[in-house]
This record gives structure tokens, sequence and C-alpha cells, in this order.
């Protein structure tokens, strides 16, 4: 807990204030004072409504729906601070949205994620803040410090007393094998691959499993899930395989278009989140759980504070 709180502030913006209440509750803070409103024609319009002269600032403001509005907000956030002399600024991201568009799938493709990578530093951050990144490799589009933090064992803490000889963590792609691995690897069980193609973007077709989940307990993991396509026609061919149980969890539950009624007649029993992302009440159904990361990113940031290593970060969770 930071004790010494006159050297450190706290700003939210409006994407998700009550994930940055917890964090500063964690810190034994408050959260500083902000107004972070619109002009009559939409123009966002900040004002910091406290010194920052000096001091540590951090900036909570994920990047999700509505994203342009909530990266621009931070943007204007980091140069309300700048042009207020702050001594250090810290954009803490939970979700880093555009991170999808991380290389030229086609030609004349833009590489988004380097570009709002480069608006952030040019803004005034000094370092960012955020977690399991789509691309691993975004941490390299910033010309600044970025700390990484990974959801993985929050999440498979939540499934530690299901796990038996008949549990299996599936990764729903390729792409997030890896991460799947990992999972697997610390609740010591086994682990399969959804085989797929995609003939086109947000269609995706069911090759095969590589892996036995006959009769098991079948936990898919991933980063995002966003319209649920993915992770449901994950779950319809694990079912269809004859999977016993089928689970579901990610860090960033973005739950846009269709997603939530995909869910719901999905055949996943209970989907873990983080809280990463501000979950409407709308869309708060019995198949979802979310479990809170603010504590670990309140330790992240006493550690940026302090100047501490990170990578001891999870010992102390």
């Amino acid at each position: 807990m930071i004790t010494h709180g006159t050297e450190i502030k706290i700003f939210a913006g409006n994407s998700n204030r009550p994930f940055a209440e917890a964090i500063a509750r964690e810190l034994g803070l408050q959260l500083s004072n902000i107004e972070v409103g619109r002009f009559s024609d939409g123009e966002i319009n900040v004002h910091l409504g406290e010194t920052v002269r000096g001091k540590d600032v951090f900036l909570i403001q994920s990047t999700s729906q509505p994203v342009n509005d909530n990266l621009m907000e931070l943007l204007v956030m980091i140069d309300a601070a700048k042009r207020a002399s702050a001594g250090r600024i810290t954009a803490v991201i939970p979700y880093f949205g555009y991170a999808r568009q991380d290389r030229k799938a086609r030609p004349r493709d833009p590489i988004t994620a380097k570009l709002v990578a480069d608006l952030i530093h040019t803004a005034g951050a000094d370092r960012v803040l955020t977690m399991d990144l789509h691309a691993l490799q975004i941490q390299g589009f910033f010309n600044i410090p970025v700390d990484h933090l990974v959801g993985g064992p929050l999440l498979f803490r939540y499934f530690q007393d299901k796990v038996d000889d008949d549990f299996v963590v599936v990764s729903p792609d390729v792409g997030s094998v890896t991460r799947a691995r990992n999972v697997a690897s610390k609740l010591g069980c086994s682990m399969a691959i959804i085989d797929k193609r995609r003939p086109k973007a947000n269609q995706l077709e069911v090759m095969n499993i590589i892996g036995d989940i006959k009769g098991k307990k079948c936990l898919m993991v991933d980063d995002m899930i966003d319209t649920a396509g993915t992770i449901v026609q994950g779950a319809e061919a694990l079912y269809k395989n004859g999977a016993s149980e089928i689970y579901a969890c990610c860090s960033h539950a973005v739950f846009s278009g269709p997603a939530i009624e995909r869910i719901k007649n999905s055949h996943i029993t209970k989907l873990v989140v983080l809280d990463t992302i501000q979950l409407p009440e709308e869309k708060k159904i019995d198949k979802i759980e979310v479990v809170s990361c603010a504590k670990l990113f309140a330790l992240a940031i006493e550690n940026v504070y302090h100047d501490r290593k990170m990578s001891d970060i999870y010992n102390n969770y």
C-alpha cells in the first residue's frame, strides 16, 4: 500500500471508472479529481482538478468501446498532465485496443497498433502499463518502457478446484497455443488444440481437434473475446467430439455485436473474464463470471512508483 500519497496522482477516464476506483482502494488512495467531458460538438474536454507538478501520474483508461472516444480521452488526459508539468506520466491501459492490427496481413493495410503506440508516446506518456496484448510484439512498437501484465494466473486459479485427470486445457486456435500451454503447465493437466481455418473475416470453420477430449472437462483459453464466434464454434466442436463439460476464460471481454446472445445459447457452462473492460448490466448473464485484476494492477503501479522490478509481482498476489 502506498502511504505517502502526496507524490502520486491517479486519474481515471470514463472507460472503466469502477475498475480505477478498485485500484485506488487497493493502494489506499482516492482517485484524483478530473473532469472529462464533451463540448457541444463532441470534442473531448479534460481538466485536471488538482496540481500534478513534479508528481508521479497514472492515467487509467481502457481503449474499449467506444474505442475511438476512449483513445482520444486518454491522449487528451496525457497532454493535460504533460502541460501541467507532471514528473512522470504512466498510461495504464488495462485493455489496449487496435492490437489486432499489428502487421500488414494484405498489401496496403495499416499497422494501426504501431500508430496508436506512436500517438500515446507523442502525447507525452513516459511509460505504459497494460495487460495481455493480443500480439506480444506490440511492446516493441513503443519507444517508451512497457510493463506487460498477464491475466492467466488470475484466471486459472478460478479453475484449480475443478482440475482432475479428466481436465484438459484447449487452445481455440493456433495463435493461442502458447497461452494454453502455459495454463496447462500451471494446472498440471494435458492440452488440446482446435485446428480451424477462416474463409473470411469473422467467419471460421472448425476442421479438427488435436488431442484427446472425449469425456473430458475442457477449458478454452484466449486473450480476448470479441464477437464470440471463435469461442462458441470451438465449444460446439468440443461438444460434438464428446467433451463432458466446457468452460472458457479470457482477459478481455470485448463482447461486441452478437457475442452475448451467442454465449447464452452455446454449450459453454461458465465463461470467466477479467474486469479490464467494464461489463454493462445488459451483458451480465449467469454464464459469465467476472474476476477482478485490480489488485494486480495496484501492485504493478506500486512497483512502478517505487522503481521495483515486476518479475516478483505474482508472488505477492
